[in-house]
C-alpha cells in the first residue's frame, strides 16, 4: 500500500471478488442460514477460484499474498451480504500459524486444503472459566509414550460441525519450571474422546457454536503445531490476523448496510421528496460513511504493518481497527433499521436478521474493553488494569 492507495492487484482482487460476492448476496446467505444450510457453493467457489487461499504461501497452492489481501476478500463478500465467519478462522488463523511454524510436513499436510477451499479449520482457545484471560486455559497437553493426551474443554468455537481438525490452544508443562505455557495442537474433529454440543444462539449464522469436551485424547507426537517452547509468540501470530480479518468483515457488512439505507432514502418518498432530503435522515448516514472510511484504513495499515514485519506496531493497529470497525458495523445496521423505519424490523428487508450479528462483532474475537485496555496500556503508557 503506498499513498494510502491499495496496489493494483489488490483493487483488481477486490473487483473480483464483488462480483462473486453479487451472484450469491444477501438473500442467499440468509436463506442458508434459515434453512440450516452452510454456504458451501460460496464457500467451494471462492476456493476454486483461489480467493481463500490468497494469502497462502505459493508453494503450498496459495496465492502468495498478505493478509490485507485475504481481509480484502472477507470484506468484499460481507459488503455483498455474505459475510464468511470461517474467513477468519480457517486460513487467516490456522493458516497463518501452520504457514509461520508449522514443519515442512505439516505444511504439505495442511495448507493445500486451505488454499483450495477443500478443507475447513476451526480454532479453539476460548473456555468457560477463563474468559478473556488466556493465562487461565486449564486444557492441557501430556506427554505420552507416542506422542500427546490432551484433555480439557473449550466453548463458544465456530464452525466445528464444518472442520476436519480443529487448532486446539493447550497448555504443557515446562520441564524445567513445572509451570504451564501455552502451546497448539491439530485435533481431527473424529478423534476418540472428543465430542461437542451446539450452543442455541440469537444470530442468523450458517456458521454454529460450540461447546468442546477432550476426554483424554490421544494425539500422534506431530500433532504439535510449532516448537513447544514459542509459546505466545506463535499464539499471537494468529491473533493479529484474527482482528484484522474481524475489521475487515465488520466494515463490509457496514458498507453493506449503509448502501440499502441510501438505497432507501433515495427512493422512500412521504413529504414530496426522497427522505435522504432531509438531514435527520442525511447527516447520520453521511457520518457513517465517514467512520466506515475511517475504520477500513486503520484496517489496512494494520494488514500492512503486520506484512512489513512490525508486530507491535501491527497488534496496536490490529485492536485499534477492530474497535472502530465493530462501532461503525453497529452502528450501521442500527442507523439502516432507522433510515427504514418500520421496514427495518420487516425479513423480507433483511437487516433485522444482520443486528445480533453486529452486535456480536463488538464482543469477539476480542471485546472492545479488552482493545480499549491495549491501547490504553501499550499506546498511552497508562499503568496496566488487569
Amino acid at each position: 500500500m503506498s499513498a494510502f492507495v491499495e496496489s493494483e492487484e489488490r483493487q483488481e482482487l477486490r473487483k473480483a471478488v464483488r462480483a462473486l460476492g453479487k451472484k450469491y448476496g444477501d438473500e442467499y446467505f440468509v436463506a442458508a442460514a434459515t434453512e440450516g444450510r452452510k454456504t458451501t457453493e460460496l464457500w467451494r467457489e471462492a476456493g476454486r477460484l483461489g480467493y481463500l487461499g490468497v494469502s497462502i504461501p505459493e508453494e503450498y497452492g496459495g496465492g502468495g499474498g498478505e493478509i490485507g489481501d485475504l481481509a480484502a476478500v472477507c470484506e468484499e463478500l460481507a459488503s455483498a451480504g455474505c459475510p464468511l465467519l470461517l474467513m477468519v478462522v480457517s486460513p487467516a488463523i490456522v493458516g497463518t500459524i501452520i504457514a509461520q511454524y508449522g514443519t515442512d510436513e505439516q505444511k504439505q499436510r495442511w495448507l493445500p486444503g486451505l488454499a483450495d477451499g477443500s478443507a475447513t479449520y476451526a480454532f479453539s482457545i476460548t473456555e468457560p472459566d477463563a474468559g478473556s484471560n488466556s493465562h487461565n486455559i486449564t486444557t492441557t497437553a501430556k506427554r505420552s509414550e507416542d506422542g500427546w493426551i490432551l484433555s480439557g474443554g473449550k466453548t463458544y468455537i465456530s464452525g466445528v460441525d464444518e472442520a476436519s481438525h480443529l487448532l486446539v490452544v493447550g497448555r504443557t508443562e515446562d520441564a524445567r519450571t513445572g509451570k504451564l505455557k501455552p502451546a497448539l495442537f491439530m485435533v481431527p474433529t473424529d478423534a476418540e474422546g472428543f465430542t461437542y454440543t451446539q450452543i442455541d444462539m440469537g444470530i442468523v449464522s450458517p456458521e454454529k457454536q460450540f461447546t468442546l469436551f477432550f476426554d483424554d485424547i490421544r494425539l500422534p507426537a506431530d500433532a504439535l503445531v510449532g516448537s513447544e517452547d514459542a509459546g505466545l509468540d506463535q499464539l499471537f501470530a494468529g491473533l493479529n490476523p484474527e482482528r484484522i480479518m474481524a475489521a475487515s468483515m465488520a466494515t463490509g457488512s457496514a458498507r453493506w448496510a449503509l448502501r440499502k439505507a441510501v438505497a432507501y432514502a433515495k427512493e422512500r418518498d412521504v413529504w414530496g421528496k426522497p427522505i435522504g432530503a432531509h438531514q435527520a435522515i442525511a447527516h447520520p448516514l453521511a457520518k457513517l460513511h465517514i467512520d466506515i472510511e475511517m475504520a477500513r484504513l486503520l484496517t489496512q495499515k494494520a494488514a500492512a504493518l503486520y506484512a512489513a514485519g512490525d508486530l507491535l506496531r501491527a497488534g496496536e493497529a490490529a485492536n485499534m481497527a477492530k474497535y472502530a470497525a465493530a462501532e461503525a458495523g453497529c452502528n450501521a445496521i442500527d442507523q439502516a433499521i432507522q433510515t427504514h423505519g418500520g421496514n427495518g424490523l420487516a425479513t423480507e428487508y433483511g437487516l433485522v436478521q444482520a443486528l445480533a450479528a453486529s452486535r456480536l462483532s463488538r464482543i469477539a474475537p476480542v471485546s472492545r474493553e479488552m482493545a480499549l485496555n491495549f491501547v490504553a496500556q501499550f499506546s498511552l503508557g497508562l499503568p496496566k488494569s488487569y
